[in-house]
């Protein structure tokens, strides 16, 4: 190998993990200098109050990217999610909030059973729940936004603990969670060998159905709960819209983050700051007059160039 073509691949490597990191700093410091109010408290609640869905989505999408996966599904099973709250946040908002999760549950439970055991590819897998899934909860919730007026569950998306955001709080417990998983459990030990080499852990004895089902089981159950907290910061159920896009800003946070599409690895801590850098190219935009289809054009590029980052790392 060449002096240029390592010197390359070096480069290549260190980009698809502390990329991620410039990357916020720089944007960062552009609206320190460029955005007014950037460095308020109120901006910065906000930024991170944003940003907390899109993370909690992406913790999960990170563990199914790491065995080669995709869930396409996340957006719909928030809109489930939301579309369930009403219909049983008359019996207190635990029972909605649990009702809502096992509905997360269940659809991961279905796309993990369609790619363990009937050998269906991911992407068509999650595709069906992505379409199906938002037309039950328009069915479910008869296509109307319901106002919510439960005080209790609207606490979820505006209360705090001690100064920080309940929404906050919750990504970063899950976003520790996630990280003890991958590191520290035999389930994550096992995830990552797959994305590895799905045909030797299975020759390894490695309980290879098991895991792509958890994995699923994992993605649906946290993309129900930023179902919830994001119904609880609206104050309102709506299945038409919630979700919208989602999987696409998660799919960025996960490899922008330095977790491969080609499994294998899993970067929850570049996952966690993967998702503050698309709140961030996002506010940005915004805040400078751009369109927000501008800021869905960002992301596509960024998806773009991540996964040539990658790829060229794997060919080296």
């Amino acid at each position: 190998m060449s002096t240029a073509t390592l010197e390359r691949a070096k480069i290549t490597a260190w980009l698809q993990n502390y990329g991620v990191y410039l990357a916020v700093v720089v944007l960062v410091l552009f609206n320190v200098v460029f955005t007014e109010n950037f460095l308020s408290a109120a901006n910065f609640r906000t930024q991170l109050v944003q940003a907390a869905p899109v993370c909690i989505v992406a913790l999960g999408m990170a563990l199914v990217i790491g065995t080669e996966g995709i869930d396409l599904s996340v957006g719909s099973v928030m809109s489930i999610a939301a579309a369930l709250i009403p219909l049983y946040l008359g019996a207190g908002p635990l029972t909605a909030i649990i009702v809502a999760v096992i509905a997360g549950i269940v659809s991961g439970l279905f796309s993990g059973y369609l790619v363990a055991y009937l050998g269906i590819q991911p992407i068509i897998a999650t595709l069906a729940l992505l379409v199906g899934g938002r037309g039950l909860a328009l069915v479910i919730a008869h296509g109307q936004l319901v106002q919510l007026h439960n005080r209790d569950f609207l606490e979820l998306g505006t209360g705090d603990v001690l100064g920080v955001p309940v929404m906050v709080v919750v990504a970063g417990v899950l976003s520790v969670l996630a990280g003890l998983v991958v590191q520290r459990t035999t389930f994550g030990r096992h995830l990552v060998a797959i994305g590895g080499n799905r045909a030797a852990s299975t020759l390894a004895g490695l309980p290879v159905k098991r895991v792509l089902v958890g994995v699923y089981v994992i993605s649906g159950a946290l993309a129900a709960v930023a179902g919830v907290l994001a119904t609880s910061r609206l104050g309102a159920s709506d299945p038409n819209d919630l979700g919208l896009l989602m999987e696409l800003s998660a799919i960025t946070a996960v490899v922008v983050g330095g977790t491969p599409l080609t499994g294998g690895r899993v970067r929850v801590l570049g996952t966690v700051f993967g998702a503050l850098l698309m709140q961030l190219v996002h506010a940005t935009l915004i805040k400078h007059n751009l369109p927000d289809s501008t800021a869905q054009m960002v992301q596509a590029a960024i998806i773009v160039v991540a996964v040539y980052v990658a790829r060229e790392r794997s060919s080296r």
